[in-house]
């Protein structure tokens, strides 16, 4: 069995389609160059991908797509889901088919991940949000994907204050927004940008009201319909959007659910 989480809220039925509805397209935001990719959750399933079935890292998206072709499933889209250490193991919180798999991180440090308010991707029965990591225990309904990182770019619509207008790091970065809760959009800069930059593409042009920053430099995307696929670096955790072996509405797909962590 594909140790995989796969995302599939009661409230979020998919089909028999044979194709995914993930949208990939090039856009240029304030002269910069972005590929963004917008997943319908009501039709898309979205899934966490981390170890295979020897506990190893998958580490990329040929090996995540290799897996896959093993129980008729295609790799339709993917992309880095959050920081991680040098064992690939998530630095902050991550929840993969209902079960957590590392526990939220509330410490503070150096590096982008603890400049705060940092933040919470989640899926829930009700949908997507992306809350700040403090508010994460407090949310009604238990997670059914999760992955922490930092810094939130929006919150509330508002840019995260502690990103500064005037700044000058300029690196490739990807993150994620929340647009509705059953509409998310992913973004990776093909230019570098700074923060600030990168949280007004997720506030004036995909018009997002909460936006989480999920890495840079190891930024890498995999869009079947765009003929891309980064090899960059080894990776931790990995979102996926996959297509095949498609059921009625239930759970999720056969041999989606991941054990719990030992």
């Amino acid at each position: 069995m594909l140790r995989a989480s796969s995302v599939f809220a009661c409230c979020f039925a998919w089909g028999a389609s044979a194709a995914a509805a993930v949208e990939c397209s090039a856009i240029t935001s304030r002269d910069t160059r972005y590929t963004v990719c917008r997943v319908d959750l009501r039709k898309d399933r979205l899934q966490l991908f981390l170890y295979d079935d020897a506990g190893k890292a998958f580490n990329s998206f040929r090996r995540v797509s290799g897996a896959l072709a093993a129980r008729d499933e295609q790799l339709a889209f993917a992309m880095n889901a959050g920081m991680y250490r040098e064992d690939f193991s998530p630095v902050g919180l991550m929840v993969s088919g209902g079960h957590q798999i590392h526990r939220l991180n509330l410490a503070s440090g150096s590096g982008n991940f603890y400049m705060k308010p940092n933040g919470v991707f989640v899926l829930l029965s009700s949908g997507a949000r992306i809350v700040e990591t403090s508010a994460y225990s407090t949310l009604a309904e238990p997670a059914q994907l999760a992955t922490q990182s930092g810094p939130l770019l929006l919150q509330d619509g508002r840019i995260n204050q502690v990103l500064n207008p005037q700044g000058t790091s300029r690196r490739i970065r990807n993150g994620v927004g929340v647009v509705s809760p059953e509409q998310v959009a992913f973004a990776i800069s093909d230019d570098p940008v700074t923060f600030y930059q990168f949280a007004l593409l997720f506030r004036d042009t995909l018009h997002c009201q909460a936006a989480l920053y999920l890495d840079g430099n190891v930024s890498s995307l995999y869009s079947s319909s765009l003929g891309r696929n980064d090899e960059l670096v080894p990776l931790g955790p990995i979102f996926a959007v996959t297509v095949g072996r498609a059921t009625a509405a239930g759970p999720g797909p056969p041999g989606s659910s991941l054990p719990p962590p030992h």
